[in-house]
């Protein structure tokens, strides 16, 4: 899966989802969705993809998007992992999406929605270190009190066979 996480003006654009299958209660995530089987080499461009079919936002109107987490996850026998990439617009203008309700949420505003476990690690972390330059890999795991927790590890080619 990738998704997305764009800017502007302080504010990024949100998708607040209804319950579905896997979750009952309504939530909020950045825009995205799967890749497709012929972008599996290309996670960028299914991200680019998933923006314009969720918002009407083109590729031309996205600035600086960065791959900044890879999260995984195990859910019963499946290994679940999304690309997510942060970037900007210059769009302020967004279509309706039959995915959701888009919003534009302050950055103090982001972490007071309700939203995925793994998501939620992701922007706490992205907060606490807005300029990281590389990217970084969660795992989400549990800890010995049975909570949800996350590892982090810093993406890095050792340059080594």
């Amino acid at each position: 899966m990738t998704a997305a996480f764009l800017s502007n003006n302080g504010k990024f654009l949100m998708l607040k989802k209804a319950g579905n299958k896997f979750y009952q209660e309504e939530f909020w995530s950045g825009l995205g969705g799967h890749i497709e089987a012929h972008e599996i080499k290309s996670p960028r461009e299914a991200c680019l993809r998933e923006i314009f079919e969720e918002s009407g936002i083109s590729e031309v109107d996205v600035r600086n998007l960065k791959l900044k987490y890879v999260l995984l996850r195990l859910k019963e026998d499946e290994i679940r992992q999304q690309f997510v990439y942060f970037g900007e617009t210059v769009a302020e203008e967004v279509i309706p999406s039959e995915e959701g309700e888009l919003h534009w949420i302050s950055i103090n505003e982001i972490r007071k929605l309700h939203m995925s476990s793994i998501i939620g690690f992701m922007i706490d972390h992205y907060l606490q270190n807005p300029d990281i330059e590389h990217v970084m890999v969660g795992t989400l795991t549990v800890g010995h009190d049975h909570k949800p927790q996350i590892q982090w590890a810093e993406l890095k080619d050792p340059i080594v066979f």
